[in-house]
């Protein structure tokens, strides 16, 4: 397929001049618009890299959390809140996990009703490779270096303590 050619104006730009006229300005339009532009573009990039892997970024985000555990295990209830995601969401990428072998389950000894998923052999192998080729690629975001990397992550923090993500300690 091939890439489409690039415009020679900025949309975003463009529709926040449009949107000014006809509504006044709000900048947070246009933020949010190249926000969720980046996201797509990000994914793409990402999903570029880990998918010889059989992966997408979600599946590997997975079992980079499983990399982090003490164990190598973790509840799927326990996935979705470090990964803020819903818990049919959990059950379908570790469902494709074990497919494809990279992890598997057990009952949760702690827990009656619950699943432990546990990465193997085969999950921590293709992690590695898969996170050497995505640190590589600056995880998509070759065009900016480390101080702007961190101020983009400062700049949405707080966009994150609002939606209810974690909360900030008290400053001392």
């Amino acid at each position: 397929m091939a890439k489409p050619l690039a415009l020679d104006f900025d949309p975003i730009a463009r529709a926040d001049e449009l949107w000014a006229r006809r509504w006044g300005a709000v900048p947070s339009m246009a933020a949010i618009t190249s926000v969720m532009r980046a996201h797509q573009i990000l994914l793409g990039r990402v999903d570029a890299v880990v998918k010889p892997y059989g992966l997408t970024f979600a599946r590997y985000e997975a079992l980079v959390l499983l990399t982090f555990s003490r164990t190598g295990e973790l509840s799927l209830s326990k996935i979705g809140e470090r990964l803020m995601v819903h818990p049919t969401s959990v059950t379908n990428t570790v469902d494709r996990l074990e497919k494809a072998g990279l992890v598997s389950r057990r009952p949760n000894p702690d827990d009656g009703r619950g699943v432990l998923a546990a990465i193997t052999p085969l999950g921590r192998s293709t992690v590695e490779q898969a996170t050497r080729e995505l640190m590589a690629a600056e995880f998509g975001l070759e065009s900016y270096d480390a101080e702007q990397c961190r101020q983009v992550f400062e700049l949405l923090r707080p966009l994150r303590v609002a939606a209810g993500d974690f909360t900030e300690p008290p400053e001392q």
